[in-house]
């Protein structure tokens, strides 16, 4: 028989609309290159309920840590955030979508639950099973640039994204057009 090998994978955030969708699009590409790919659609689901509701209610900032853990026939997702209120299943509105977050989270996966932490957060984590079908992982040698390509990309975006106006960077200074210094002409040979 052969074992899995028990695989992680950490981003740091702030719980921001863009980034939300980022992350989601970080923990496709993992499992995809985990070869779990029946798991994509329940884990991507759950993860943006859980980093939505810290968008939507965490005090006194919106910054988590998104984990992955996949050990042996169980992949675990989970948020960590610095609020120390416990989230709570509510009845949802019939014409309302709020409030559906964690029942979504609890009807696609095995088990969910919350904990405490010491430093006064809390962490909500979900759990998916692996498919008997899942394949293990590639017995061929990968290089490391390769095992870090997607993943070290959508970290570049997250910190361009840190830069920008909306999300806190500073305002690019922008000048009239008219005080703008003509581009230099180009000439048509280049000798």
């Amino acid at each position: 028989m052969i074992s899995r090998m028990n695989k992680h994978c950490t981003v740091e955030l702030q719980a921001l609309p863009p980034r939300i969708g980022q992350v989601r699009r970080i923990v496709s590409a993992q499992l995809r290159y985990w070869h779990l790919d029946p798991l994509i659609d329940p884990a991507a689901l759950g993860v943006t309920e859980l980093l939505t509701n810290v968008h939507q209610h965490a005090e006194p900032d919106k910054r988590c840590t998104v984990e992955i853990d996949l050990v042996v026939d169980r992949l675990t997702v989970s948020v960590r955030d610095h609020d120390p209120r416990l989230p709570r299943v509510l009845e949802p509105d019939v014409a309302s979508t709020h409030g559906r977050g964690l029942a979504l989270v609890a009807a696609v996966s095995a088990s969910w639950g919350v904990e405490e932490r010491l430093d006064g957060g809390k962490v909500v984590w979900f759990t998916l099973p692996v498919p008997q079908c899942a394949p293990a992982a590639s017995p061929r040698l990968v290089r490391a640039s390769e095992t870090t390509a997607v993943f070290e990309q959508s970290v570049l975006e997250l910190s361009a994204l840190e830069k920008h106006p909306l999300f806190g960077g500073p305002h690019p200074t922008r000048r009239p057009a008219a005080l703008r210094e003509p581009a230099p002409a180009r000439s048509a040979a280049l000798g």
